[in-house]
């Protein structure tokens, strides 16, 4: 049987550490990905695909981006296929831009 103490103190440092998690892209430079995000036409090809808002297909119910790693791989996935040419560090910004916009997964 563990001491009342012991369970208390795990709650703690899991409460702790739960704020820290909050950002996935705790590095990121999110004036960086919304100045990609509107030159590159995000929204607009996004408004094209679906005949709605570019918020659209962000938060649809059947939307393929559940967790921050689909988020990186359809950030990559756009970025390769529009050859935006854009670097690891710039993907990672319009992610953390989107995630913040509308996303707003945690991890």
């Amino acid at each position: 049987m563990r001491p009342p103490l012991t369970v208390a103190a795990g709650l703690l440092a899991g409460l702790a550490t739960f704020g820290t998690s909050a950002n996935p892209f705790p590095d990121a430079d999110l004036a960086n990905g919304r100045k990609i995000h509107v030159e590159s036409k995000c929204a607009a090809c996004h408004e094209e695909k679906t005949g709605r808002d570019a918020g659209f297909i962000y938060l649809r119910d059947d939307r393929k981006v559940r967790t921050i790693f689909d988020l990186k791989r359809y950030m990559s996935l756009c970025n390769s296929e529009l050859r935006l040419g854009l670097f690891p560090e710039d993907e990672r910004d319009v992610a953390a831009f989107v995630n913040q916009q509308w996303y707003k997964l945690k991890e």
